[in-house]
């Protein structure tokens, strides 16, 4: 072989390792950050979740009178929450409460003299037609005075108000941002290749960072999809009855008792 042809076979094997590892960190695979705690099979983190969890806003337009509840205060479902100006609402409600009954005693008074052969069949139709109009009209502004109350969904805390009082919103506008305390769940991301030995009713230990408590869960419900690029699957956990002092958003450590 020339001197020539075997140098070029020399520089070429001492380059081939240099242009794999230049290629290297470009895998797809070796880019994927890793799983923290999660990775070692036992440990994973969460955060406690209210599943109700609301952000109430007006369904109308108006100036709000009244927010008994203050941020961190606690209500009951049905509580009135924000009350607004209805009175432009209430007066057409009466109006349209007042040509219900004039329609109704249009309509009886038509039927008599239908049975007395004075007016034909047309003339009660179109009494019917006319009530059944001003029933429907009624109807709308019975809904328009409901909205002027918005009334608590379930029981819970005022998270953040989002109006005030005596502020003028648009129909749309978020009024309060309410939760359940009661209704925590506790939400994980754990590794995907935990999915065939993960099952409802499994225990584990979770301890919030903010109590430093341990908690003895076990697991709910199962997510509905893997994240291709962490490659970790949701994984919802239930907390125990008697569990006191928690809120939601509060982060801390799930530890299984073996590998799932």
């Amino acid at each position: 072989m020339r001197p020539a042809i075997r140098l070029a076979l020399a520089l070429a094997v001492l380059q081939l390792p240099l242009a794999v590892a230049s290629e290297a960190p470009g895998d797809p695979l070796l880019d994927t950050p890793a799983r923290g705690d999660a990775g070692t099979g036992q440990n994973a983190r969460g955060v406690l979740r209210a599943r109700d969890h609301a952000v109430l806003a007006s369904e109308l337009a108006g100036r709000i009178v009244e927010m008994p509840f203050a941020e961190g205060e606690d209500f009951k479902k049905g509580s009135t929450l924000a009350r607004f100006d209805c009175a432009a609402y209430q007066a057409q409600l009466n109006a349209a409460q007042a040509a219900v009954r004039a329609s109704r005693e249009e309509l009886d008074h038509n039927r008599q003299l239908a049975a007395l052969k004075s007016v034909g069949r047309y003339e009660v139709s179109l009494a019917e037609a006319r009530q059944a109009q001003a029933q429907a009209e009624a109807q709308v502004y019975q809904v328009q005075v409901r909205r002027c109350v918005v009334n608590a969904p379930f029981d819970g805390r005022v998270v953040q108000r989002r109006a005030q009082p005596h502020e003028s919103v648009p129909s749309g506008a978020p009024l309060l941002e309410v939760v359940d305390n009661r209704s925590l769940e506790i939400q994980l991301l754990v590794p995907s290749n935990w999915l065939a030995r993960l099952k409802p009713g499994q225990p584990f230990q979770f301890t919030p960072d903010e109590t430093g408590r341990p908690l003895q869960a076990q697991v709910k419900r199962v997510g509905a999809r893997i994240d291709e690029g962490s490659q970790t699957l949701l994984l919802i956990g239930e907390l125990p009855r008697d569990a006191q002092g928690l809120l939601a958003g509060m982060s801390g450590t799930a530890i299984f008792p073996e590998q799932p």
